[in-house]
């Protein structure tokens, strides 16, 4: 099984569609975002966390909007162990990793699942990395030892636990190579998933000191670099997931941490720019691009949200590059979601926001209800959350609200949904879900 081929990088589309809709929004036009998810990644696959183009859109069709744990449920199965990192889905399979106790009080044992995405059934379970015992440490109680979502590759799949370590296997479940030598002090476990950055895969280590962010070589596992996160904040750890872009006939990793956000050369880990935001930390929600922008949200105690222009960014751009900023109901854990000339947001306290994406002008503020850690995903005009308590929401995109659907699944998640044609994938506390208009 191999992925669909990209054409053009995926960064690359990035870049191009932030300045196509930069030039069409001042006329009043908009560049309808799931033309270019196809062409990022197609209908079929959702290969990382947030999707193809890892900003929460899906080129998927016939998506249901109304569902319950006993209507449009094509299959629940349960997972071994326990976890909260996302699925990953492409060519008819299903991919995620889980934490099965060890008998007796024994050290966690790190796997990788394979199900059939059309009937549910487990094709595979492989240990991925078995820690010793006491590594996993301490963890935050909405945390899991693997939250970080998996990332299918062509004919790989890389699997990233922390300061437990990285993984890579085929679509076997054969194990290619584990790296384990870059340990670091965890504050409540671990949580940013990874990113591929050409060959290389990076990831942050931001623990409770020193923190920094590595690079791997995605053939052989081999660190490739690691750079100092150099934070101003008194609390370093946080829980980010880096997004790279093109900018400036360059590419950047995008990085939120502890008092800043960053950008690194893939090639060698220095610092490009950084943009302070004072004294947030445990920053979990990933960056967005979108008509030429980074947006970003600070963390705790009080998250801002920040709109940065990277061109032309060198050093300290705090200054000179934050676009706009906004400071209410602002999430802590779930991303943003760019749309067209709107960015929508939802706090953890489940208050939905959209904003005008350019000039940061609140829209529209309602309260969906409970409270939400997972990511929002965008497809066929509708917007899609998801609370802790299973319950999903499904709005109309656009600039007042409109309320489609308020759909109980009956179970906990803090999990994000992974999305292709006629199905979503849920996974729940010990499940995983196809919710969907019919098996393919």
């Amino acid at each position: 099984m191999t992925n669909l081929p990209h054409p053009i990088p995926m960064t690359t589309l990035h870049s191009l569609r932030a300045r196509c809709a930069h030039w069409l929004l001042p006329l009043g036009l908009s560049l309808a975002a799931p033309g270019f998810a196809a062409a990022a990644g197609g209908a079929d696959a959702w290969p990382e966390f947030r999707g193809p183009q890892a900003q929460g859109h899906s080129a998927a069709t016939n998506l249901p909007v109304h569902w319950s744990g006993t209507s449009n449920v094509v299959w629940h199965t349960p997972l071994p162990g326990n976890g909260w990192s996302s699925p990953v889905v492409a060519g008819g399979r299903i991919y995620v990793s889980a934490a099965v106790p060890g008998a007796t009080g024994g050290p966690i044992s790190l796997h990788a699942l394979c199900l059939d995405a059309r009937t549910g059934a487990l094709l595979w379970d492989k240990e991925a990395l078995q820690p010793e015992a006491g590594a996993a440490g301490v963890k935050h109680p909405k945390n899991s030892q693997c939250s970080a979502t998996p990332i299918l590759a062509g004919e790989r799949l890389y699997l990233h636990f922390g300061h437990l370590g990285t993984a890579a296997l085929d679509l076997a479940g054969n194990i290619l190579w584990r790296q384990t030598s870059l340990g670091y002090a965890p504050t409540h476990g671990n949580g940013g998933s990874p990113a591929l950055a050409g060959d290389k895969l990076v990831f942050s280590c931001d623990g409770g000191d020193e923190p920094f962010v590595a690079a791997l070589d995605a053939a052989t596992g081999k660190v490739r670099w690691r750079a100092p996160r150099n934070t101003p904040a008194k609390r370093k750890f946080s829980f980010c997931t880096p997004l790279v872009i093109d900018v400036d006939g360059g590419r950047q990793i995008i990085l939120p941490g502890s008092g800043f956000v960053g950008a690194y050369d893939p090639a060698d880990g220095r610092e490009i720019w950084r943009v302070r935001y004072g004294e947030g930390y445990s920053v979990v929600p990933r960056p967005v691009y979108a008509h030429g922008l980074v947006y970003i949200a600070s963390g705790f105690d009080k998250a801002n949200l920040l709109a940065i222009d990277p061109r032309g960014a060198q050093g300290d751009a705090t200054d000179s590059h934050i676009k706009w900023q906004a400071g209410r109901n602002i999430p802590f854990t779930p991303s943003l979601l760019a749309v067209d000339g709107e960015l929508y947001a939802v706090s953890d306290g489940g208050i939905a926001t959209c904003f005008d994406a350019l000039t940061g002008a609140t829209l529209w503020t309602e309260r969906l209800g409970g409270d939400f850690s997972a990511s929002p995903f965008y497809a066929e005009g509708k917007l899609y959350f998801l609370n802790e308590a299973g319950i999903g929401y499904v709005l109309r995109a656009g600039r007042k609200f409109e309320l489609l659907a308020r759909n109980e699944l009956g179970e906990r998640t803090l999990a994000s949904y992974a999305v292709t044609d006629q199905a979503l994938f849920i996974r729940s506390a010990e499940q995983l879900w196809r919710i969907g208009t019919g098996g393919r």
